[in-house]
């Protein structure tokens, strides 16, 4: 594991809580923090890319459909982004560098790239959330074309979309998930999918650690967010720092639950057993 920059951390922090956070940016300081060799250059060189990708669009080729079919024809046919079920092995999947030079990615940094390029074009394009499976939308909502970038652009029916909703939850589609993705909420799903790719991997706690790290950063995060990093710095032997942590989550617990903060201020003495 590599020590974290506190400038990276302090930048990515300032980016997060300016008025137009710059999701591109964002996803390539997450970058940074798992390939030290992505610095400053690198940074710069990815967005030049992205640049160099939005340059290739037609100029203003029409409706939100017209962009759609453009987007994917250049991405997805010309470019080769898309994804596969192996893609969701590799942390490469989501990191924002490793996607622009491998052309594969989980759904939603294949969307941030769709995202990226199509709006410096001059696109009315925005990332869905739908649950289970990231898509792009384009124009407003009484006009709006979806299309799935895992699926190198493909443009997707209303029922497709209801078919992969109901594949990832069961449920029906509501239309409160076609809604545009604000970019902070991007940015922490993209954490929450690096958290998930470390929790199978025991032997990487280092990138759980920094994957909550900044996702403690950002202005809006689950509370129990500190109470899985203090968890995390026992697990890692740092015992001391982790009972600490585990103190100050439960006096905040206390005021709702005391039976969990009690079990918590138990762990935070195990944690410090575990000293002698």
């Amino acid at each position: 594991m590599h020590p974290p920059s506190p400038a990276r951390r302090q930048r990515f922090a300032e980016e997060a809580r300016s008025e137009r956070p710059d999701l591109a940016l964002l996803c390539l300081l997450v970058g940074a923090e798992a390939d030290p060799a992505l610095d400053e250059a690198g940074i710069d060189a990815a967005q030049i890319e992205l640049d160099r990708l939005a340059g290739l669009l037609p100029f203003r080729p029409g409706g939100p459909q017209a962009w759609a079919q453009a987007v994917g024809e250049l991405l997805g046919a010309r470019c080769g982004f898309g994804g596969s079920p192996a893609d969701y092995q590799r942390l490469e999947s989501s990191l924002l560098h490793a996607v622009l030079r491998r052309r594969r990615g989980l759904p939603i940094l294949l969307s941030v790239v769709w995202l990226e390029v199509a709006r410096r074009a001059g696109a009315p394009v925005y990332g869905v959330a739908l649950p289970g499976h990231f898509v792009v939308g384009f124009g407003p909502a009484d006009d709006q074309v979806l299309a799935d970038p895992f699926d190198r652009g493909r443009v997707l029916s209303g029922g497709d979309a209801e078919l992969l909703v109901a594949g990832a939850t069961g449920a029906p589609l509501d239309p409160s998930m076609l809604h545009p993705a604000d970019p902070l909420d991007i940015v922490l799903r993209i954490l929450n999918n690096i958290r998930a790719w470390a929790a199978a991997r025991p032997e990487r706690s280092d990138v759980s650690l920094w994957a909550v790290d900044l996702s403690l950063l950002l202005p809006a995060h689950p509370a129990r967010l500190r109470y899985e990093r203090a968890q995390l710095l026992v697990q890692r032997g740092e015992f001391r720092t982790g009972a600490e942590e585990l103190d100050a989550y439960a006096d905040v617990v206390d005021a709702v639950d005391t039976t969990a903060a009690e079990r918590i201020r138990r762990q935070a003495l195990a944690a410090r057993a575990m000293l002698n």
